[in-house]
């Protein structure tokens, strides 16, 4: 067999291709690329993670505590409402021994999100501010109360200032009504339950209080409960 010299191996080395060089721009080309996909793919989880977040928020109200709460009547338990308005929070004690009934339907009401975006529909200075989906005043207009009447009424509860309360009569869950009164009103004690007291944002019921009203109370501008927070202890 000949062999082959050593210029000649040279050559043939020199002959023989080497590996494809990835030019500069393909690299970059393909980084832009990835960081592109990469940033689409957060955006759109972004995106729809905080619209299912919305979503829960306007379907149901807050509760905060421990889940042994929710595994027992809630009647029994001590509690405290938040009301987000579109002045501020109004805190509220709820009166769970005094009015079960009440408190149970507002609980209720609040797990399904009845009070989210609800109106003050009437705001009547020196009286009451009234918030609700009925567009009448209601109980606090109306004397000739109709329908059922709840089964356990306290009536050493009393109209005091910054009183929460609702109708005497039951009512079906979109007639629930909310009054907060801004001043002392005994008279009220016919027609309306308390069934809690504002103990913090007496400052936010006073100025819902001074919004300018037309000649039957309305509020010229919108004011809502955004959502209702629920706590054990505050």
């Amino acid at each position: 067999m000949a062999r082959i010299k050593p210029q000649a191996l040279l050559q043939q080395s020199k002959k023989k291709k080497g590996p494809a060089r990835i030019s500069v721009t393909t690299i970059i080309l393909s980084s832009l690329i990835v960081v592109v996909t990469v940033f689409f793919l957060y955006a759109t989880y972004r995106h729809w993670s905080q619209r299912s977040r919305i979503q829960i928020g306007n379907k149901q109200s807050v509760f905060e505590g421990d889940n042994s709460y929710m595994n027992s009547k809630k009647s029994d338990l001590r509690g405290y409402a938040i009301l987000d308005t579109a002045k501020g929070l109004i805190t509220v004690e709820l009166f769970k021994d005094s009015s079960p009934e009440v408190v149970d339907q507002f609980l209720d009401l609040c797990h399904r999100g009845q009070f989210n975006g609800m109106l003050f529909r009437h705001v009547v200075k020196h009286y009451v501010i009234q918030a609700g989906d009925n567009d009448k005043l209601g109980a606090a207009e109306d004397w000739n109360l109709k329908g059922n009447h709840y089964s356990q009424l306290d009536t050493s509860l009393k109209h005091e200032v910054f009183m929460l309360g609702t109708s005497k009569a039951k009512h079906d869950n979109e007639g629930f009504e909310l009054f907060i009164t801004t001043a002392p009103i005994p008279d009220l004690n016919e027609k309306l339950i308390v069934f809690g007291k504002v103990v913090k944002g007496e400052d936010v019921v006073q100025e819902i209080e001074e919004v300018d009203t037309d000649e039957h109370y309305r509020p010229k501008s919108s004011i809502a409960i955004n959502r209702v927070t629920l706590k054990q202890s505050i």
